[in-house]
């Protein structure tokens, strides 16, 4: 692990060492962020799991009611009854945050409160399997909103996961190691300084005390 191309002194082995600590707390958070994202995550890649079941069998059953619909009318008047729609159903989108992701909350709203305004046409002229077919269309698009919903916060968590995971790996792998190894080598090299200059002190003084003293010019006794 190559260390950091920093100057070897106490000031900035202290201001590594603050660093460190913070890469390391924020390394735990990440972690901790992560983890929560994934329980998160794993829940709703279950939930849309059931509900993607539980739509496609309604779809299959939708699709069975228009094709009974089309066997007992014509195609030009099956047209006719659903060419002019009384309801309108408008899409609202907002969002709310979970563990920093801005997740969709998909809400539909019709034009009008009257349920039985789904029906475009009158019921003289047409069969029951076709007021089937719109009455389990109509009962089925709560669900399919929600998939949707689900689908997309899937999406976006699962993005902000391996957003997540990269920083985690940055930091247990790269950062906090180069932190250390390089606050290992100032402090050898202070250490290494320390020793110099406790040496270099040392000689100053036998130094001095031979001058004052004339050690190095008495006889030996």
């Amino acid at each position: 692990m190559a260390i950091m191309n920093v100057n070897p002194t106490r000031m900035q082995l202290s201001k590594l060492k603050k660093q460190l600590t913070t890469a390391v707390r924020g390394h735990k958070m990440l972690k901790d962020k992560r983890d929560e994202l994934m329980r998160r995550f794993l829940d709703l890649v279950k939930e849309t799991r059931e509900l993607r079941d539980k739509v496609e069998k309604e779809l299959s059953a939708c699709n069975a009611h228009f094709v009974n619909a089309s066997a007992v009318m014509s195609a030009e008047a099956l047209d006719a009854s659903l060419m002019s729609p009384k309801q309108q159903v408008s899409l609202e989108v907002s969002s709310r945050n979970v563990m920093s992701v801005d997740i969709p909350e998909f809400s539909a709203v019709t034009r009008t409160s009257d349920s039985g305004d789904i029906f475009p046409y009158g019921f003289a002229f047409t069969s029951f399997e076709l007021d089937d077919a719109v009455m389990s269309l109509n009962e089925l698009l709560p669900d399919m909103i929600h998939l949707a919903q689900i689908e997309k916060s899937c999406e976006m968590m699962s993005a902000e996961i391996e957003k997540t995971r990269r920083r985690v790996n940055s930091l247990e792998h790269v950062m906090i190691p180069r932190y250390q190894e390089t606050i290992k080598y100032i402090s050898m090299k202070l250490e290494e300084n320390d020793r110099s200059s406790r040496t270099r002190l040392m000689k100053v003084k036998d130094m001095l005390l031979d001058k004052a003293h004339n050690y190095s010019q008495r006889p030996a006794e």
